[in-house]
């Protein structure tokens, strides 16, 4: 049987409304795994295998910040093994890509509870942001070890102790002053956040930051999710009419 050429993938912009900042929720593997009758383990290596494609379509269509849902503070909750197997996994995937991630332009940063992690793997964490920071086309910011409660919670506790030490009254505090305080307060907000699998909610995930974010659900399950689906994602986004609470040219009229 011949095999048909792949499709050649086009990154013209034209009608496409490509965000500055996107956020990705990399769910399905499991369910992925189990529908061809394999381990939850090939489900997880079949993702992380595709962020590197995720990535490189960003990057080729213009995206600058991009980051992706990849161990929340409740996967802790999973049992023992898995969690192993995605610690050795996201070590493996980091160590094994770093080239490509060169090749791409690609800088890589980590926002989460890195402290809580182990030490092996905040090791990964620090090499890897250092090898990659002075890469210009595009930053990768993997959510690990994150839980969005918990980083509005980091913020708070920063500035009770600037508080404490008589640095600032609390009548000084103010939105932007919460922003300021959260992991990587120089990243901006998502103006779009994607999630494969079908499912319709947050799951904890940049809940400060996305208050305005628009949302994407695909059916298309993580593993699978590709080119056509995230061209589609930005055609979609492109017909959105961002107001932010006020009214649009149509309504002022």
């Amino acid at each position: 049987m011949a095999i048909l050429p792949s499709k050649k993938k086009t990154y013209d912009t034209e009608g496409l409304k490509v965000p500055v900042s996107l956020g990705v929720i990399m769910d399905g593997n499991g369910r992925w795994a189990k529908k061809r009758l394999l381990p939850r383990s090939a489900g997880h290596r079949a993702g992380a295998e595709n962020l590197k494609e995720l990535c490189r379509n960003c990057g080729n269509y213009g995206v600058k910040y991009l980051t992706v849902y990849a161990f929340s503070t409740e996967n802790w909750s999973r049992p023992e093994d898995e969690v192993h197997q995605l610690m050795e996994l996201f070590i493996e995937f980091f160590d094994r890509y770093d080239a490509e991630l060169e090749q791409e332009g690609i800088r890589l940063r980590f926002t989460g509870d890195i402290a809580g992690l182990p030490e092996k793997l905040q090791e990964v964490c620090k090499r890897g942001e250092e090898r990659s920071k002075d890469r210009k086309k595009m930053t990768l910011i993997v959510a690990f070890n994150y839980g969005g409660r918990r980083e509005i919670e980091y913020s708070v506790r920063r500035i009770a102790e600037k508080v404490k030490a008589g640095e600032i009254d609390p009548s000084d505090i103010t939105e932007q002053m919460i922003s300021d305080n959260l992991y990587l307060p120089d990243v901006p907000d998502p103006e779009l956040i994607i999630r494969p699998s079908g499912e319709m909610r947050l799951s904890n995930f940049l809940l400060w930051e996305s208050a305005y974010s628009e949302f994407w659900v695909s059916e298309t399950l993580w593993p699978d999710f590709g080119y056509d689906d995230l061209t589609q994602a930005f055609r979609d986004y492109a017909k959105r009419d961002r107001r932010f609470g006020g009214l649009s040219e149509a309504d002022k009229k």
